[in-house]
């Protein structure tokens, strides 16, 4: 499982150098004491994060009560009253674990923007805004890591700045930290003293979260303009952001495609699309909004659904499948997003096609959309079976395919968008009753409850597993 992590989102999110990982790890399981503690959360919160791209039967429920209680080993631990102990780049590389954790498993995923504001300033403490050329000299994997490092935090901030319609905590002027070099991790080690990058068009172990730096300027504007109180927006500033996302995805997707035989998977595709192109949603939100009355932003409203569509409509690919089905945070938000623009074209659309007679004349485009719907009530379904309590998602798109069916048909809108709902809250209590059934509820020790030991150990948070039951199937030994 640790090693699917490294295979998807150390792709994009670079915390890890990955050959130092894979020392550490084999320590830890020969000789867990010799491990300080950090090291100890960062190797669970690996193979924790990694577990959630894998089926694991009859045990993904047991493994994710597993996972969730590293998670909060690693939030007290961040939270301990000696926070100085943490302020280094272990601490700093288990705080972006725990994040990426809490969202890709939904545990507190709509506050981790607060939580950024924190590892902002911890990594702007120890000087990870400045590029280590301005700081006492250093080895060159040290370099590496910082750079790579304060990278990752950037997209992190970004994106929860998107999910939370909330300011980014960074501005351009408040860092001057390099990228990364486009290298591999077998390049560089404790004992490098020279360092040779690759050409920026050759495909390294770097190159995605290379690849999302290019458009992270562009991403940090949207960012603030959308979440600006005193600044109205251009339109034409909205045309020329949006050009250079659309821009950027075009370029990625051209470097990927001349790099298919370098490791390139659909997960990276689908990631790498996904974090860059949900960003044209809610920038034109504003003006496709006003493209019913008023045609000269009919663009804006063809780019928000063609995204959509391109969103909802990734490549084939079993662990981004399981992502969208247990994700929260930004993995939830795109769907919440997503479904609004498709819903509300879906619905002018028949009622438009109504009116001007041409319902059953020319239907494809309303059947690819009604589509994408159920194929979104279907997942949102297979959400609560993994444990998603909010039930809304289901009834409103439930309600909305009804509302369509019903003008479609002619019938009663209301009597067929009620009856759906109640066929939709039914089918959900009943969902959730059977899961209630299947859960066993630990004791207060096993929730990691118990007043945490700060002196060496981890209290209520002890690490006590049988090893079998993370390498079954795995390839471990």
């Amino acid at each position: 499982m640790a090693t699917l992590y490294f295979r998807s989102f150390e792709s994009t999110y670079r915390i890890i150098h990955v050959p130092s990982f894979w020392n550490e790890y084999r320590k830890y399981w020969n000789n867990p004491e010799s491990v300080p503690i950090g090291m100890r959360l960062q190797i669970l919160l690996v193979i924790g994060i990694g577990s959630s791209l894998h089926e694991h039967g009859h045990t993904d429920i047991e493994l994710r009560n597993k996972v969730h209680q590293w998670v909060y080993a690693a939030q007290t631990w961040l939270s301990g009253p000696l926070e100085k102990d943490r302020l280094n780049i272990t601490g700093l590389q288990v705080h972006c674990l725990t994040l990426l954790a809490r969202q890709v498993f939904s545990i507190g995923s709509d506050l981790v923007w607060m939580s950024m504001g924190s590892l902002i300033h911890r990594a702007m403490q120890i000087g990870l805004h400045r590029d280590p050329k301005y700081l006492p000299p250093m080895c060159i994997l040290q370099v590496e890591v910082r750079r790579r490092l304060w990278t990752s935090i950037l997209e992190m901030v970004v994106q929860t700045s998107l999910d939370s319609a909330m300011p980014p905590r960074i501005s351009f002027d408040e860092y001057d930290t390099e990228a990364p070099s486009n290298i591999n991790d077998d390049d560089v080690d404790a004992s490098t003293t020279e360092l040779r990058s690759h050409p920026k068009n050759a495909f390294t172990e770097t190159s995605m979260q290379l690849l999302l730096l290019d458009s992270l300027p562009t991403r940090l504007r949207i960012v603030r303009l959308i979440s600006s109180l005193n600044s109205e927006i251009s339109y034409l500033d909205v045309l020329a952001l949006s050009s250079e996302i659309t821009d950027a995805c075009r370029a990625w997707s051209g470097f990927l495609k001349e790099n298919e035989n370098a490791g390139v998977t659909p997960f990276h595709r689908n990631l790498l699309d996904y974090l860059v192109r949900r960003f044209l949603i809610p920038l034109h939100c504003t003006f496709a909004s006003k493209a019913r009355e008023n045609p000269l932003f009919y663009y804006s409203l063809k780019v928000s659904l063609e995204t959509a569509l391109a969103i909802v409509s990734p490549e084939p690919d079993e662990g981004y499948s399981h992502l969208e089905v247990i994700g929260g945070g930004m993995f939830r938000e795109g769907i919440r997003c997503t479904v609004t623009v498709i819903s509300l074209e879906l619905i002018v659309l028949t009622q438009a096609q109504r009116l001007d007679g041409t319902l059953h004349r020319n239907s494809q485009h309303r059947e690819v959309l009604k589509q994408a719907l159920k194929n979104r009530i279907a997942l949102s379904l297979e959400r609560i079976r993994q444990g998603e309590t909010n039930i809304k998602s289901h009834m409103f798109l439930s309600m909305i395919l009804a509302l369509v069916e019903a003008l479609e048909e002619g019938s009663p809108c209301d009597l067929k968008i009620a009856r759906s709902a109640r066929d939709s809250l039914e089918l959900c209590y009943g969902l959730l009753q059977e899961r209630i059934g299947s859960l066993s509820f630990p004791s207060p020790n096993d929730l990691g409850l118990t007043p945490p030991n700060f002196d060496g150990g981890l209290g209520g948070f002890e690490m006590n597993f049988d090893l079998d039951f993370f390498l079954q199937d795995e390839g471990f030994s």
